[in-house]
């Protein structure tokens, strides 16, 4: 061999453009590689965050302490009203802040 000389060597093993192997790419675009589940995940967090009183938005996350801490904040912020409904928007946001993260991990952890 001499220098001027280029190798390519082609893989063994060719992938079979099989029907199945489209839909697995097209769906893997469309939940951005975290499968059906963590795509829904935020979307399923701010729909249970919308229950009030109750903050199970931060349940679902698996932030069991902020959902309690929450919960013994709204005590005396219901007295004003207007603080409990601040409190109230901000879980909602919380919730869904919160699974975007999980989801946003996920897909790091996976690359």
């Amino acid at each position: 061999m001499s220098e001027s000389e280029i190798i390519v060597q082609i893989p063994s093993e060719i992938e079979d453009s099989k029907k199945g192997n489209l839909f697995r790419v097209i769906f893997a675009q469309m939940t951005s590689g975290v499968g059906f589940w963590g795509s829904l995940q935020p979307i399923i967090a701010i729909i249970i965050s919308l229950v009030p009183f109750l903050f199970l938005g931060q349940h679902f996350n698996r932030s069991h302490q902020k959902g309690f801490d929450f919960t013994l904040l709204q005590l005396p912020l219901a007295l004003t009203g207007i603080l409990w409904i601040g409190l109230y928007l901000w879980s909602i946001f919380d919730a869904w802040n919160e699974a975007q993260k999980f989801v946003l991990n996920k897909i790091n952890n996976s690359v």
